[in-house]
């Protein structure tokens, strides 16, 4: 059965989902689910993730929520290419490069938490604004110098993460340019071959010029 993969355009987290699975050649059907509309609220979306976060991956029989989770399971079943390094100390410091983000900054930024954060527009984008502009200062310092991604000479998990992370931090007004390697990162990330599948301009539902 061909995987479904339940997501939304902006979703920073459907976006790396939609990476990794061109990148480990994985060809799915897409399900869309409009957060504007609340649809990842309703019950069809809750029964198959109870939080109502997408992205959601149905593959190998199982039904998948949480992108880190979907980008983990993916490694393991299908190894090749890699997207996580070898050894315990690699390994590790890739996932504090997802955590950074996965925890410290794309969270604060979700519609529901800026609902509640601030009443008006204005607040609500000087919230996430002012935690986009710490996290990318903490991912200037943890990306690897010599390059030219994120940490190193390869593809990994963690550029899959980063880079959605700018294009919101770019949505919420953060002036990047203090953070060069940060833009490095990027533009080597989006130069690789699978990355263009999974821009959200070009996924259904976006809006169309």
């Amino acid at each position: 059965m061909k995987p479904i993969l339940y997501h939304y355009w902006r979703s920073s987290s459907s976006w790396r989902v939609r990476w990794a699975l061109a990148v480990k050649a994985v060809d799915f059907e897409s399900r869309i689910v409009d957060l504007s509309a609340g649809e990842q609220l309703s019950p069809e979306a809750r029964a198959k993730n109870p939080i109502g976060h997408i992205p959601i991956l149905e593959i190998d029989g199982l039904v998948l929520a949480e992108s880190v989770a979907i980008l983990e399971y993916l490694e393991d079943t299908r190894p090749t290419p890699a997207l996580y390094p070898t050894g315990a100390a690699a390994r590790a410091r890739t996932r504090r490069f997802v955590e950074t983000i996965n925890s410290g900054i794309q969270p604060l930024q979700n519609l529901s938490v800026l609902k509640r954060a601030a009443a008006d527009p204005a607040g609500q984008k000087e919230w996430a604004a002012h935690f986009n502009q710490r996290g990318m200062a903490a991912c200037e310092a943890l990306i690897h110098e010599s390059g030219p991604f994120a940490l190193g000479a390869e593809l990994s998990v963690a550029d899959l993460f980063l880079v959605p992370q700018v294009y919101s931090a770019r949505r919420f007004g953060v002036d990047l340019a203090p953070y060069p390697l940060v833009l490095r990162a990027e533009a080597a990330a989006l130069a690789t071959e699978q990355a263009q599948a999974a821009l959200p301009e070009t996924q259904p539902g976006a809006p169309r010029p």
